[in-house]
């Protein structure tokens, strides 16, 4: 089983406790400026795409493109994720060169 490494990294990342994920936690935690980076599906809703996006925007945090939902919840080891965040810098700042 041969997973990229941003997929490692992301449940590296979940096991130490630093990932949240779920539209209305991953909101909440950029709005306190504690979400370092978001990582979004491109299959999520026109509507969470836009809520998520502009929130990021206006507090200036980073976010990246994950293909799936199936494929963002797979490397957290949880099902289905449209969007989550990681509030460690450096996690966050590895993630986004591999995701880039």
């Amino acid at each position: 089983m041969n997973q990229p490494k941003w997929k490692s990294l992301l449940g590296l990342a979940n096991r130490a406790r630093k990932v949240i994920s779920g539209e209305e936690l991953v909101i909440k935690e950029v709005r306190q400026s504690r979400a370092k980076l978001v990582l979004l599906s491109l299959d999520a809703s026109d509507n969470t795409k836009k809520k998520v996006t502009d929130k990021c925007r206006t507090y200036d945090t980073p976010v990246v493109h994950v293909e799936s939902r199936f494929e963002l919840g797979h490397a957290i080891g949880k099902d289905a994720r449209v969007v989550a965040a990681v509030t460690e810098q450096g996690f966050a700042a590895k993630l986004k060169d591999l995701l880039d």
